[in-house]
């Protein structure tokens, strides 16, 4: 029989009515890297970076800290995210720097994670806090490319970068944690203004936005 679990705790914002305006909220924007994409058996986080949005505005709180992955980061890893070995080498574990990610989420008093392609990021903290054999409580999720879907249904561009040019955000260092979260959480923000412009301007509009993006996919299998 399996054991128990531990599990790792940590408080985030008070609870919310579903008439909270969008303004009045505060998110952690955040991304991962990686040695590659088969987190599932060998692949391991070398890097998370998060920014803390609140009151439709990119706060200057940010959180970066590489990841020692216990194993070599392969060439084009490097080549991409211009992260070597040596930057990982006296990196806390990755059970520690999500740990340490935790904390930034609830000191910020964070309701809600943001992300682009969010259940890659979800996938690999979820995997590694796993692999530790630990388990967590997910905050509530919301996908970039999801409110994107809403405003520009037919736009079938995938590339963050792109996408921050079509919405007039600002761009940082690309394939590196904290400049692809800041890059996320400054074209979040524009979302969610344009969002206000169509009405919905609550959470309860946003988690409707969301329930409906999912009841979609589950129709089209």
């Amino acid at each position: 029989m399996f054991g128990r679990r531990k599990r790792l705790s940590y408080n985030l914002g008070q609870s919310l009515q579903l008439d909270t305006k969008l303004q009045d909220m505060s998110f952690t924007v955040f991304d991962t890297e990686t040695t590659g994409f088969s987190i599932c058996t060998d692949d391991r986080m070398i890097e998370i970076g998060a920014v803390h949005v609140e009151h439709l505005q990119v706060t200057d709180r940010t959180f970066q800290t590489f990841v020692n992955p216990a194993r070599d980061i392969p060439k084009l890893i490097t080549k991409l995210t211009s992260i070597e070995q040596q930057h990982v080498e006296n990196a806390p574990s990755a059970l520690n720097a999500i740990k340490s990610f935790f904390q930034f989420v609830e000191d910020n008093h964070s309701w809600g994670w943001v992300g682009h392609h969010l259940n890659f990021d979800r996938h690999v903290i979820t995997q590694e806090v796993q692999r530790a054999k630990y388990s967590y409580k997910e905050p509530s999720t919301f996908d970039t490319v999801d409110l994107i879907d809403y405003l520009i249904p037919a736009c079938n561009r995938r590339d963050l970068e792109e996408y921050a040019y079509i919405f007039g955000t600002q761009t940082f260092e690309r394939h590196r944690a904290l400049g692809d979260a800041l890059t996320t959480a400054h074209l979040f923000v524009e979302l969610l203004k344009r969002l206000e412009q169509q009405g919905i301007t609550t959470l309860s509009h946003l988690l409707r936005l969301k329930n409906d993006k999912i009841q979609r996919k589950i129709t089209m299998f």
